[in-house]
């Protein structure tokens, strides 16, 4: 299933027939490729099993990208922007929040929103758990929510858990403001999702341990004691500068934090970002507890550095940490954007840090800056593969706009580190896409269907793979294709404005490349080679490709693997040249073409791909016949007028009959041509000529009132639709014709007529005749005129049905229905796609590019815009290429089927098989490298059993599942049961809000005194221990008492009173609890039904 955005198409009158209403149905316009990177590019994400990068947007697209030219693009049905994106990593899940607050779920695999929920708050912070479906969501008051994706179901659902400012400012003793939002959230590592680190805006930190309901650890500004800080203007300029006591600026406690990551794999160092640019790095194993900081307890466990010592800095806005696996110590790279002085240079900061005996002894070692080709937008790191746990540096990924995506291989960085003291510019590889459209631009592209006769005799071109060897995304899993279906039936064609041009195999939806065609031709020597390509046109017939530049120059090519000898003939204006090349095999230069000094506007194979006909902007057409690379004739259309060539349309006749053109007897050839040529010029003039000699048969000035732009020309059938109105018009102009003897024209056209030297020996009436079923379409940039074929043959200027147009359009095609109906497609400057009917020419349907993606029109754009003829539209803009596909019916690249898999569900199983089984206690241990490792290698389950591990993740997620769906502080996971003894139903307030209270921080004295009057009242047992079987002697031994036996049974009677006494007391609270509710159940459900319709405000 292929992501679709459909639209209710503006429709006329309802129709009238069930034919029309059939027709209204079959358009449905979808995405069916699309390659590149948005402009719009923000942020990135990346998912380390898979190998799958994604990039979302600001207009509410995300652009999935992964090996063997496998993309995909995902779009929000609102146009909103992205603050944050992550995947549910090895899950093929994608989650994105929205800056509208919708948290969003995408199936990679069906490349849909599997689920979403709109948070009702503003969201903060966010943050997946790594390697599980749940999700941190922090607001702007304060609140940090659970959520958790089920995968199964489909749901999002809020778990009960939540952690709130407030309670966690009583529960630390430190004053924090009433609405204050959180910044950050990160789980800690080495914690199996049992602690996560919550970042507050005024600066306030605090490890949070979500079994125990309190927080561990706590770090803010007031336990900050700096001896100095250091400064970092260079590798070769690094000092320490004396700090200004316990806090900066004079004791300003609260600083405002920008970014935040991990600097250590146990979790245990932390570096933040701040917005002033100061950079801190907190060890959190020596972090102040919460006695600490009632005691106000200052320690010694940051560091602070600054990569400029100006006063007005930029803000940290993003921290990103690789650790050198290859060594034991905490040596790593801190990745830092910001920090810098305000007004300096754009720059990527690499820092490589170390301190061996403790973070107060922190020692910078180099700092490398990386120029930027544009402006940043974010940055991702990525592990080699294979070696990846031995390696010093990561790969590197920046994120540039306008949507430039920047690759750093490891080979690159790692001379970057052996060099410290050099100056490094941007030297990275550029991510190179499946489509170029930059660099150069393309300035031509053209959709080809081949013929099944071509496609079945094995058109097969060799396929190269579109992207570097060093890439590091192989993430996918590519349509299998059988071997019938690796024929090559559609092509792709873009030419450059370098001369070069490329065709891809486009049959199904993944493109991949077959043939790069420089701008060079060897053997020629002609100037003007290498300039930019300006048309392009395709025989499926014989393989064969035309070339148009602006030079003028035009180059045939031969798509076919050729072994025979090859000939390269070099025709001008006045030359023929006729030089052996050595067969080249596929794309073999067959013609080069230098007929006139102006640019080539337009190319058409005609009669099967025999001849070419050749438009220049100087409004001259040239015919050439292939076979023997011979020129025809090179005609001027209109004499009056220098008006580009923009459209040439070959109509052949119905019958072939000796004197089919009507030539008279003294000047009938011996073999007369069957076919008709319409030129059509940008001023909108028409020229019909005979295609094989080059005469002109007639010429039409069919220029509107208004000076119009013509866009193109279209030959239609008869139709059996057309109106009434049109019928009667077609059959009172066939019966003049009949009646006529000669052509009768207005002055105007008299004049025209001799101006272009008509050929006077040609009748036009007898010629007309061949096509009264027959019309032309002329489209304009404001408008479309309608006309009977044979009046325009004849020099009619009387259109049958014009129709103004209220925005200007910049490109039309037609294209052909299930029923064989043909429709057509205007596409205006301001983005919209309107489908009209033919002939009637009525709306039946829109769309628009903003709608489907998010585009919106460019100048030039439609120079790049091509159609099958089956309702599929290839457009560029910008570094993206998009294929649209109109109908519901046509389905030519087999959708969904053929579509690649964006989730590897083999792999993904491999990947949670090793996971198990370096967990399992029965086996080896196996080292594993990662923050998932570190999640499980750090999971404790209880007191009593904390040498055992879970061995599968679904137990993680159980443990997790009991952790997060109670509500805060309602008890650790083994509830005594003395506690349950000291609620009563009385204490239950329904009607009174819910006051939030610190949890309950019992001491060791505390417990072991409840310790001990457990024991006693179980007599030494255990509520959580199973019955044991005891023999005679050890129930002697331990209950039979020394003396009298008068004096144990009166001991057996009194503990027998005592017990009476206690379930005497006990009925009777069991009575006042009846009375006062008679089914307790019942108002628990009413306490749990007002609890749900409870907003977070009232909490």
């Amino acid at each position: 299933m292929i992501s679709k955005l459909f639209h209710n198409f503006v429709q006329s009158p309802q129709p009238e027939n069930e034919e029309e209403k059939k027709t209204l149905k079959d358009l449905q316009p979808c995405v069916a490729i699309h390659y590149g990177i948005p402009s719009a590019a923000s942020i990135l994400a990346f998912d380390p099993f898979q190998r799958l990068l994604a990039i979302a947007t600001s207009d509410g697209r995300i652009k999935v990208i992964g090996g063997d030219n496998i993309e995909a693009l995902l779009i929000a049905p609102r146009p909103s922007s992205f603050k944050n994106l992550e995947f549910l990593h090895n899950q093929g899940f994608l989650v994105s929040v929205s800056n509208e607050n919708e948290v969003q779920v995408w199936d990679l695999e069906y490349r849909c929103i599997a689920a979403h929920t709109q948070w009702e708050s503003n969201i903060t912070a966010f943050c997946t758990v790594y390697g599980f479906p749940y999700m941190y969501v922090g607001d702007e008051y304060g609140f940090l929510s659970v959520l958790k994706f089920d995968a199964q179901e489909g749901n999002l659902q809020q778990l009960p858990y939540y952690i709130a400012a407030n309670v966690v400012a009583d529960g630390t003793g430190v004053s924090l403001p009433d609405h204050l939002s959180v910044v950050g959230v990160l789980p800690q590592p080495c914690s199996s999702g049992n602690r996560v680190l919550i970042a507050y805006a005024n600066g306030f930190i605090i490890l949070w341990d979500i079994t125990e309901d309190q927080a561990v650890l706590v770090s803010g500004r007031k336990d900050i004691l700096l001896k100095d800080a250091i400064v970092v203007n260079s590798s070769d300029d690094v000092r320490h500068e004396p700090s200004e006591g316990t806090s900066d600026n004079n004791g300003q406690l609260e600083k405002d934090i920008s970014s935040l990551c991990w600097v250590s794999s146990d979790g245990s160092v932390l570096a933040v970002g701040y917005v002033d640019g100061d950079i801190l790095l907190w060890n959190l194993t020596n972090s102040a507890s919460t006695k600490d900081l009632q005691s106000h307890k200052s320690l010694n466990n940051v560091s602070k550095l600054k990569l400029s010592s100006a006063q007005k800095r930029l803000p940290v806005i993003v921290l990103r940490w690789h650790s050198n696996s290859a060594d034991k110590g905490p040596k790593g790279q801190l990745f830092v954007y910001g920090g810098d002085e305000i007004g300096s240079e754009e720059v990527l900061t690499i820092l490589t840090l170390d301190w061996p005996p403790g973070i107060e002894t922190l020692i910078c070692i180099s700092r490398i800056d990386l120029t930027l080709g544009g402006s940043f937008a974010d940055m991702g790191l990525v592990r080699s593969g294979g070696s990846g746990e031995h390696s010093d540096v990561s790969t590197l990924f920046v994120l540039t706009n306008p949507g430039q995506l920047h690759y750093y291989d490891e080979a690159f960085l790692s001379v970057l580190m052996s060099n410290p003291n050099k100056k490094h510019s941007a030297h990275a590889i550029q991510y190179r896409a499946v489509i170029p459209t930059t660099e150069p631009n393309m300035s031509v592209g053209k959709l080809s269907v081949l013929n099944e006769e071509v496609s079945f005799l094995g058109f097969r071109i060799s396929t190269k793979s579109g992207t570097s060897t060093n890439w590091p995304l192989s993430g996918g899993v590519p349509y299998k294709l059988s071997s019938d279906e690796s024929r090559c039936k559609r092509i792709y064609i873009g030419g450059y404005e370098d001369g070069s041009v490329r065709v891809w195999d486009a049959t199904f939806p993944v493109l991949s490349l077959v043939s790069v065609i420089g701008c060079q031709v060897e053997g020629s020597e002609l100037a003007g080679t290498g300039s930019s390509v300006s048309a392009l046109d395709f025989s499926s017939s014989t393989s064969s490709l035309a070339i148009g530049e602006e030079s003028g120059l035009v180059r045939l090519y031969c798509l076919m693997q050729r072994s025979e000898k090859s000939t390269l003939h070099i025709v001008t204006g006045t030359n023929h040249e006729v030089n052996n090349v050595p067969s080249g095999g596929q794309n073999q230069c067959l013609a080069v073409f230098s007929l006139v000094n102006s640019p080539v506007r337009s190319l058409q194979f005609v009669t099967s791909g025999s001849r070419l006909a050749i438009g220049f902007e100087c409004g001259q057409v040239a015919m050439v016949d292939l076979s023997s690379s011979k020129l025809l004739y090179l005609k001027d259309c209109i004499s009056r007028s220098s008006s580009s060539v923009i459209s040439l349309t070959v109509k052949s006749f119905p019958d072939t009959l000796d004197n089919s053109l009507g030539l008279s007897k003294d000047k009938k050839s011996a073999e007369p041509a069957d076919e008709i040529a319409f030129v059509l010029t940008r001023d909108a003039q028409i020229t019909v000529i005979d295609s094989t000699r080059g005469d002109i048969i007639t010429a039409l000035p069919t220029q509107p009132k208004t000076q119009s732009t013509a866009l193109s020309l279209y030959i239609v059938e008869g139709n059996n639709s057309i109106s009434d109105v049109s019928e009667s018009y077609l059959l009172n102009s066939s019966q003049d014709l009949e009646a006529k003897s000669k052509i009768e024209v207005t002055n105007e056209c008299q004049s025209d007529i001799k101006e272009v030297n008509v050929n006077a020996h040609y009748n036009p009436i007898t010629i007309g005749q061949r096509f009264n079923d027959s019309l032309i379409l002329l489209c304009c940039d404001d408008g479309l005129h309608l006309y009977s074929l044979s009046s325009v043959v004849q020099g009619e200027n009387r259109s049958i049905r014009s129709l103004e147009l209220t925005t200007i359009c910049c490109w039309t095609t037609i294209f052909e229905t299930d029923e064989k109906c043909l429709s057509l497609i205007l596409f205006y400057q301001t983005g919209l796609i309107e489908v009209r009917s033919l002939p009637d020419l009525e709306v039946v349907g829109d769309t628009s590019i903003s709608l489907l993606l998010k585009w919106t029109f460019k100048t030039n754009m439609n120079k790049t815009m091509s159609s099958s003829g089956t309702g599929q539209i290839t457009m560029v803009n910008g570094c993206e290429f998009a294929l649209l596909s109109l109908l519901a019916f046509e389905n030519d690249f087999r959708i969904p089927e053929s579509l690649p898999n964006l989730h590897d569900r083999a792999l993904a199983a491999a990947a949670d098989s090793g996971v198990a089984s370096s967990l399992n206690p029965k086996k080896k241990q196996i080292t594993t490298t990662g923050i998932l490792s570190g999640l499980i290698k750090g999971f404790n389950i209880g007191k009593d059993q904390s040498g055992d591990i879970y061995e599968t993740r679904e137990s993680i997620v159980e443990h997790l599942d009991h952790i997060y769906s109670r509500f805060p502080f309602s008890g650790s996971l083994n509830i005594p049961d003395e506690d349950l003894a000291e609620y009563d139903i009385d204490d239950i307030e329904i009607n009174e809000p819910i006051q939030l209270s610190p949890p309950r921080v019992q001491n060791t004295d505390e417990r072991k005194d409840k310790e001990k009057e457990r024991e006693r009242l179980f007599e030494g047992g255990s509520t959580e221990s199973k019955p044991k079987l005891r023999t005679a002697e050890e129930v002697r031994a331990k209950y039979r008492k020394t003396g009298d036996v008068s004096v144990a049974a009166a001991q057996a009677k009194d503990k027998l009173i005592e017990r009476q006494e206690k379930l005497e007391k006990l009925g009777r609270n069991t009575e006042e609890l009846q009375s006062g509710a008679e089914d307790f159940s019942s108002l628990a459900k009413e306490l749990a039904k007002r609890m749900e319709n409870r907003k977070w405000w009232q909490l």
